[in-house]
């Protein structure tokens, strides 16, 4: 059985229902196609559990193959899996992200996508089976990206494109994921609204301010009491 070191599962003694998955390292330093052990070694890891499971990822990426499978694994997993990117999460390391039920990457960890690449060598219709096998594995990838993203597919295509690489807060506003890790449980209010109620309040204390300054006639039997409009009239005039 090939090595299976870029994987570690560890039971959580205080939930016994609950389990954490460690993925560090090269995705697959042997590549998983026509691989029938590794695979089947990962799955029966996998289904020796049940309960919710915590993945955490820090990889640089590797196999497409074996992303793809480990992908497919977990979102059959029948309960609610959290993925939390505590380093990197590059490449292949990325696809398998995808998976999370929740993702949440700590404020200092990367987020990575970018097109498949190959090693080929034959004549020009080898060159042309390699080119159109990769744009087949671009876009099962981007399958992935868009069922967490929303994101439309030129939208994604150009992001893999352009080797994008993003931090927690543009992975959050692009929907890579879904929570950064270590923020505050209830965020502040927002800015805008103390300023309304600041100006707000300013003008309300200056309107007071100068009512108390409008000079009030000496009020006579034949003369009634100046008029709400009186007043706003003379407020006018001091503008």
């Amino acid at each position: 059985m090939k090595s299976s070191h870029f994987w570690n599962w560890v039971r959580d003694e205080t939930e016994p229902e609950s389990r954490t998955l460690y993925l560090n390292g090269v995705i697959a330093e042997e590549s998983w196609f026509s691989d029938e052990v590794t695979p089947a070694a990962f799955k029966a890891d996998l289904a020796s559990g049940s309960g919710p499971i915590t993945v955490w990822i820090n990889s640089v990426g590797g196999d497409c193959v074996a992303a793809a499978q480990i992908y497919n694994m977990l979102m059959e997993y029948p309960h609610d899996v959290t993925v939390k990117i505590d380093g990197i999460a590059a490449s292949a390391a990325s696809v398998i992200a995808m998976a999370g039920t929740r993702v949440l990457m700590s404020p200092t960890s990367l987020l990575m996508v970018h097109n498949p690449f190959t090693v080929a060598m034959g004549d020009s219709e080898e060159m042309r089976k390699a080119i159109q096998l990769l744009d087949e594995v671009k876009e099962s990838i981007i399958n992935a990206y868009a069922i967490k993203t929303g994101l439309s597919r030129t939208k994604l295509s150009n992001l893999m494109d352009s080797e994008t690489w993003m931090n927690a807060n543009k992975a959050l506003e692009l929907g890579f994921c879904d929570e950064i890790m270590f923020q505050p449980a209830t965020p502040a209010e927002p800015v805008e609204n103390s300023f309304v109620f600041s100006r707000r309040a300013v003008t309300n204390s200056l309107l007071d301010k100068l009512r108390a300054k409008v000079p009030k006639p000496p009020i006579t039997p034949e003369q009634p009491r100046t008029k709400a409009s009186d007043l706003d009239k003379r407020l006018a005039l001091l503008k």
